[in-house]
């Protein structure tokens, strides 16, 4: 007999918890113990009430509780079986692996942080009680001249051409593209956007009243060819496309993609928006949708994903003066401004070099984060780009990915399944999970262990319980 039902009924009678979530914990226990092995068989349902003088209903719970912590699965046939040991990760401060919010690696850089600290200051006691004051005020919509000067300076690397007179500094990409949406698109109007998409921008459309044409992915980054039946059957009013690193599957579009994207955007007169959230990751990018089609592309740089989220601040490069000016007016209409405060700090680091020397600093502890990766989910198909911060880990087509996800939670490691990406409601069956963040490389190979050890596993993990 695999159990102990001695024990197993001195227990239930100690306990004062519900005996079918004792049942769960005894399993668990035993497992831990070595008593119970993996593939062993355990009794059934009849029997098992038989031996611990419980109901039948009772431990039919007990095993679909079980079997909802990925304990135990059930195959006709076979009968019910231990899944085996799972290793958790340890909660710490009540918290767990967090790999959910794509957030960039904190280098240990102390020097470089203390340096920015001091300029941070420094931005804001500029002019002393004048100068406090007039961060305090209204700005220009927009930005001031010099916030705008230090984001042209700052996109420059990755977009040679722009010039501060097309740069305007909004409140992050997400208000931008906010700004943008309700600028080009009336409610019930169309705009492309990527099959697996940044979910804000599901929660945009459905704020402005805009249907989104979801085009698909492959490897090469959206599918040109039915971006251009869009355009000949219905009257889209803009692509929305996310070129580098894209967010969740880490693909960036091919040169030639991007060419026949800026072709097709030219011959049927649709505007492009281009966010471009992880180019600054890349030291040697590719040519922008901007530089292709500058007359049509709205390019977006944020600060959220090249230095820290919590800066909420980001550049647009428009098309031309008068485009910028409709921007301007958009972005007022939807945010007002961005934080002087932030834009302030944000200049100084820029002017100083700091920024730069951050985002380099970033750009290593990324890459070290992706060899641990690497380590671990290369044989399960990650995808990820060797300077980014994320990978994107395919599952095999009969698992759940929610499931998985959920799974993964009460074991300890937070991460997101494909459904919060999905633009066209079939997405495959995938994990995005974060590298960055506060989480430290310890932890974060802790969290990479456990997620191939249940991609390990051959069957899926937290089957529906019965």
């Amino acid at each position: 007999m695999p159990i102990n039902a001695i024990r197993w009924r001195k227990r239930l009678q100690q306990d004062s918890r519900p005996a079918y979530l004792m049942m769960a914990e005894l399993i668990a226990e035993d497992i831990q113990r070595g008593e119970l092995s993996t593939r062993e068989r355990l009794p059934t349902l009849r029997d098992l009430a038989q031996l611990l003088k419980l109901n039948y209903t009772t431990v039919a719970r007990g095993y679909a509780e079980a079997k909802r912590r990925g304990l135990i699965d059930s195959h006709v046939g076979i009968g019910t079986v231990v899944r085996g040991r799972i290793p958790g990760l340890p909660l710490r401060s009540g918290s767990s692996a967090e790999m959910t919010m794509n957030l960039p690696p904190e280098p240990l850089v102390n020097t470089l942080v203390q340096q920015m600290q001091q300029q941070a200051g420094e931005a804001l006691a500029n002019g002393g009680t004048h100068g406090y004051y007039e961060l305090m005020r209204y700005q220009d919509f927009g930005g001031s001249n010099e916030a705008r000067d230090a984001g042209a300076l700052w996109l420059r690397s990755h977009v040679p051409q722009c010039h501060a007179a097309q740069v305007l500094v909004g409140p992050g990409i997400h208000g931008v593209l906010l700004a943008l949406i309700s600028m080009l698109c009336r409610p019930g109007e169309v705009i492309c956007a990527e099959a697996l998409a940044y979910p804000g921008m599901k929660v945009i459309a459905a704020q402005l009243g805009v249907k989104i044409q979801p085009l698909p992915l492959d490897d090469e980054g959206v599918s040109a060819d039915e971006f251009e039946h869009a355009c000949k059957t219905l009257q889209v009013r803009a692509l929305v496309c996310n070129p580098n690193i894209h967010n969740p599957t880490t693909v960036s579009m091919s040169l030639q993609r991007r060419r026949e994207i800026a072709d097709i955007a030219t011959r049927y007169s649709v505007p492009l928006i281009e966010d471009d959230a992880y180019g600054k990751l890349q030291s040697k990018p590719l040519p922008t949708l901007l530089s292709l089609a500058p007359d049509l592309t709205y390019y977006i740089a944020g600060l959220s994903k090249s230095l820290g989220a919590g800066l909420r601040m980001s550049y647009v490069c428009t098309p031309n003066p008068r485009l910028l000016q409709r921007t301007a007016g958009a972005l007022r209409a939807t945010t007002v401004m961005g934080s002087p405060f932030n834009a302030a700090m944000v200049t100084r680091w820029i002017q100083t070099g700091s920024a730069q020397a951050m985002l380099n600093a970033i750009r290593e502890e990324s890459g070290l984060r992706q060899q641990l990766a690497r380590r671990y989910l290369a044989e399960h198909g990650a995808q990820a780009d060797p300077e980014g911060f994320h990978a994107w880990v395919p599952l095999r087509e009969d698992w759940n990915p929610i499931e998985v996800a959920t799974t993964l939670r009460a074991q300890g490691l937070a991460c997101v399944a494909s459904a919060a990406f999905t633009t066209d409601a079939d997405p495959p069956p995938a994990l995005r999970l974060c590298l960055g963040g506060s989480i430290g490389r310890e932890d974060l190979q802790n969290g990479l262990r456990l997620l191939s050890s249940v991609l390990d596993q051959p069957t899926p993990p937290l089957a529906a319980a019965g």
